[in-house]
């Protein structure tokens, strides 16, 4: 069912739904890797979809950690409320990426320690790309934005925001894709 639903909203929605499948568990494991869940206070998912990295932040986070989830599509947004709606300090955004920053002032959150993206930034405008990175770097500071591409063809693009990028390719995906981890400045990604 949740398979019927994601196939339904790509064909409706092809250029916000970047893949006509789920993410796979080996992919949300990789994408959470690279966070420290004993010391995060603040975790912001863009693009959570069905909730295929979602299901593993749950799962992983501190009960007193905030988990932020932005969501576009209002299908998805309503599923999210209810597959979470029992979980502590997990809050559903229908809202775009482009707002963070107007979340954040609204929530009144000082910083966010891991912005997790589910976002096709290869199919969305490079205005609105531009946007919600801006929004992002001004929202980490000592964080990271964790990100999944199905090619490195935007790592580049990702550069101009953060410096220290690393990636690791996960090939138990449809179809397989790269796992990028970015911060800013010249720290050492860990």
């Amino acid at each position: 069912m949740q398979f019927i639903t994601f196939l339904t909203e790509f064909i409706k929605h092809p250029k916000t739904i970047g893949a006509i499948s789920p993410s796979s568990k080996k992919l949300a494991h990789k994408m959470v890797q690279p966070i420290c869940f004993e010391s995060a206070q603040c975790i912001v998912e863009l693009g959570p979809g069905m909730g295929s990295f979602t299901n593993e932040l749950v799962k992983r986070k501190q009960e007193a950690t905030l988990l932020i989830l932005i969501e576009h599509n209002m299908i998805f947004c309503e599923k999210l409320r209810q597959q979470f709606a029992h979980e502590a300090n997990v809050v559903v955004i229908n809202g775009s990426a482009e707002n963070l920053m107007q979340y954040m002032k609204e929530l009144k959150i000082k910083k966010i320690d891991y912005v997790i993206s589910g976002l096709p930034f290869t199919s969305l405008k490079p205005e609105m790309s531009c946007s919600i990175l801006k929004n992002v770097k001004d929202c980490l500071q000592n964080g990271k934005f964790i990100t999944f591409q199905y090619s490195l063809v935007k790592k580049s693009f990702f550069q101009e925001y953060f410096q220290d990028i690393s990636h690791e390719k996960v090939w138990i995906n449809m179809p397989p894709a790269y796992v990028l981890s970015c911060k800013l400045g010249n720290m050492r990604a860990s």
